[in-house]
Parts: structure tokens; C-alpha cells; sequence
């Protein structure tokens, strides 16, 4: 990590909208830690996941860290990523209209996450969410309690007395994660669950849950494998 900038970054919302929080860790090249913290009371989880990397390139721009540093974003996100590295420019182009001449949703947010980036050698980096990588376990932690009305203590210190082990990947799910994806995409089905506007449902088939969710933004939707993963997606959805 030397010469790097390591950042972990996390959103979460209790209904979508709902109230929300974010967390983020932020690690110097000379190893020293800082964890940041928000919340809105009426928000949605993109938004959250937006303002967790807003905020750490803030702090970054306004804290002398020099330009010439790569920094390494770790997210459970695939729209902070996908939206800042690919969708971001054609929006750009077309004056923030998506291409089903649309307006972009959070464009505000997405106008502050490009500026900070500009000028920056950027990384971003996907991480599964609750896969066990402690910093985005920690950040998970940190905008949970803030989207549940909490301010949770945050650290600034050095790394080496940070109780977060951030680079021990034992408890990370299976490396073959891609592998195990497919087989479980094919696997026969306990049930669907969907989540619209903040409201949880269990189907009994795809095309029902599909149908629900089809379309619909924000909506979530997950396969459960048996009782006990059900039980675990409803538990990381509430």
C-alpha cells in the first residue's frame, strides 16, 4: 500500500427512501486510519452509496493529500462503479439524459462525484457486500447505525492500533465466487424475494417476483436457496 490511498465505502437505507446512513474507512500512505459517518432522514440506498465516495474524495481534497497518490476504492456497489466509469460520460454528453431520454437520477451527486475524481489516478474496486471483507463489514456497520438513528463511535488513529483487520481476507466467501454464482443461479429455488418501495414480499416463482419488480426502480430482488438464506437476505434487507 505504499504511495496508496485505501479507501472502504458503504451506503445504507432503511426503507427506499427511508432514512440513511453511509461509512467510510480512509487509509494514508503513512498508515494512518479515519472512519467518516452520515445520514439523511429521507434518502434512498444509491444515494447513500453515492455520498459515502463523495465523501471520502472530499476529505481527501481537503486534507493535502497529494494528487500524484493512486487511491483504491473498495464498494459493494455496482452503481457508484458502473455509473463513474462507463455511464457518466455518455450522461455528460447528452446533457444528463439517460439513453431511454430520461433525466438521471442524482444527478447532483453524480456532477460532485465526477469533479472529485478529475485529476485523481483512481481505482475502483468491487467487493460482494456481507461476503466477510472487514472493511466493508465495518463501513456496513457505520452507515446501518446511522441510517437507524445512531451515531456510532469512529476511529482516527493509526492503522497499526485499528481493531478493524482490514487486509485479512480469511472469512471472505469462496475465491471461486464466479463458479459459485452460476450454481446457484441454477439450483432449484426455496423462494423469491422482492423489495419495492420499502415493502418485502416471498414469491414461489421467478415469473411472479419478476413481474413485481420489473421496471420498477429501486426495486430488490434475491433467490433464496433454503429457509436459513432466506432468513439472511430478509435479516440484511431490514
Amino acid at each position: 500500500m505504499k504511495d496508496e490511498i485505501l479507501i472502504w465505502s458503504d451506503g445504507a437505507s432503511r426503507g427506499n427512501p427511508g432514512q440513511g446512513g453511509w461509512g467510510v474507512i480512509i487509509v494514508s500512505p503513512e498508515k494512518e486510519v479515519i472512519e467518516l459517518g452520515g445520514g439523511e432522514k429521507y434518502t434512498t440506498n444509491n444515494k447513500m452509496e453515492l455520498m459515502g465516495a463523495i465523501s471520502a474524495l472530499d476529505h481527501i481534497s481537503k486534507n493535502n493529500f497529494t494528487t500524484t497518490e493512486k487511491i483504491l476504492i473498495h464498494t459493494d456497489s455496482k452503481y457508484v462503479i458502473s455509473g463513474i466509469t462507463k455511464w457518466v460520460h455518455g450522461w455528460r454528453k447528452n446533457n444528463w439524459i439517460t439513453s431511454q431520454k430520461e433525466e438521471v437520477l442524482n444527478r447532483d451527486l453524480w456532477e460532485k462525484l465526477f469533479s472529485l475524481t478529475v485529476g485523481k489516478k483512481i481505482e475502483w474496486k468491487y467487493v460482494a457486500g456481507h461476503s466477510g471483507t472487514p472493511g466493508n463489514e465495518r463501513c456496513d456497520e457505520i452507515a446501518t447505525s446511522y441510517a437507524t438513528g445512531n451515531n456510532p463511535p469512529l476511529y482516527k488513529g493509526l492503522l497499526l492500533n485499528y481493531s478493524v483487520s482490514l487486509f485479512d481476507l480469511s472469512k471472505v466467501l469462496s475465491v471461486n465466487a464466479n463458479k459459485k454464482s452460476k450454481s446457484h443461479s441454477k439450483a432449484k429455488a426455496y423462494s423469491y424475494l422482492s423489495m419495492l418501495d420499502g415493502v418485502i414480499m416471498k414469491h414461489k416463482t421467478w415469473e411472479e417476483c419478476e413481474k413485481r419488480v420489473k421496471g420498477k426502480r429501486g426495486a430488490k430482488f434475491k433467490k433464496a436457496l433454503s429457509a436459513e438464506e432466506e432468513k439472511e437476505i430478509l435479516k440484511g434487507w431490514k
